[in-house]
């Protein structure tokens, strides 16, 4: 399974700690595994409540912040063709590309380096699933409502826009149940409880 997760912290009122971000590769891991995703990459954003409010409000049109947001990379045009790689020239690809981003100064200072892109060559070319943005100040607040832990809301926010990148809503009454009951099992998988 190549499923990865960039995260990126833009706010500061709660600390984004490596146990965090390794309990949410699991959760990718597990609902990939669980809904039969396997591979891409998904970016992860932590922000306030202003940025999110602007997100909701050009995106939705809503003027107001919410919890989490999701931005599937599948809902693009139906006139793009899709790329394809021949398997034969993925190494020759994958090499040019690292030693072209290294020599742009691309690798340099980043999180993803060139000796990562070596051990797991398969990830500079993961295809993109989407993106999720999620309010901390939302995620605080909900934890405190719902009298659980910080990090299990985030595990909920995250599981929650996976599901929508890769298709699913709750619309209706059905298809929420359907969506949420996904959600608990998963966070039930990776042992997180209210």
């Amino acid at each position: 399974m190549n499923l990865y997760l960039e995260c990126i912290n833009e706010q500061d009122e709660y600390e984004i700690t490596p146990a965090l971000v390794q309990k949410l590769e699991e959760l990718l891991r597990l609902a990939g595994e669980q809904e039969q995703v396997e591979s891409g990459e998904v970016v992860l954003s932590f922000v306030d409540d202003e940025t999110i409010r602007q997100l909701n409000r050009d995106y939705r049109g809503i003027d107001k912040p919410t919890d989490v947001l999701s931005f599937a990379m599948s809902e693009s045009s139906e006139d793009e063709p899709p790329i394809y790689y021949d398997e034969e020239d993925l190494e020759e690809v994958e090499l040019e590309m690292l030693q072209e981003m290294a020599e742009l100064g691309l690798l340099d200072g980043g999180e993803d380096t060139l000796e990562e892109f070596e051990e797991e060559p398969e990830k500079l070319l993961a295809e993109p699933l989407g993106d999720i943005v999620i309010s901390i100040p939302k995620a605080l607040a909900q934890a405190e409502e719902y009298g659980h832990s910080a990090e299990r809301e985030i595990g909920f926010l995250f599981v929650h826009g996976f599901l929508h990148l890769i298709g699913y809503d709750h619309m209706t009454e059905e298809d929420e149940k359907i969506m949420f009951g996904k959600q608990e099992e998963i966070l039930a998988k990776a042992g997180i409880t209210r």
